[in-house]
């Protein structure tokens, strides 16, 4: 038999109380796909938006210069906007309280970053027209800075 110490069951459940109160490894992971979330709606944005950012003055050469760099990887951006878009979208469909904008937001993004990866101007005959400050162009632009403000909204908006 072992000694009796009164402070024993007391102990015990107070690290269950504590393991109860500690967040789990699955919100740590909804809280990063969040995040990740968020980032794709202001790079995709960035990418899409390029054509009014890099008429700013004193600033739009430099952010042409990085459009130039983080261009190639733009499909990789596509992807993670589909994907976490598309999760947050069938969350919020099936047990979240409404559709949030963000998700859609993404989506659009990522569809629209990924029209050359995805056959869909094969497929429709339609070319996405170029990030520009006139035109058909404009619209992408105008989108993209949406997406931007989207995603820093995001990222300022508790979970």
């Amino acid at each position: 038999m072992g000694v009796y110490r009164p402070g024993r069951r007391r102990a015990r459940r107070r690290r269950a109380a504590e393991a109860w109160e500690r967040p789990s490894l699955l919100a740590h992971l909804v809280s990063v796909i969040a995040l990740l979330l968020d980032l794709s709606n202001i790079f995709g944005g960035f990418l899409l938006a390029i054509g009014l950012l890099a008429r700013l003055p004193s600033v739009g050469d430099n952010l042409a210069d990085a459009a130039r760099k983080l261009g190639p990887l733009g499909w990789i951006v596509g992807v993670i906007a589909l994907i976490c878009g598309g999760y947050y979208l069938i969350v919020h469909l099936t047990s979240g309280p409404r559709l949030f904008h963000y998700e859609v937001v993404a989506i659009i993004t990522g569809v629209l970053l990924l029209w050359d990866r995805l056959g869909l101007a094969r497929r429709t005959g339609r070319e996405i027209p170029e990030s520009r400050s006139t035109g058909a162009g404009l619209i992408v632009a105008i989108f993209g800075v949406i997406a931007i403000l989207v995603g820093l909204q995001g990222l300022f908006t508790p979970n």
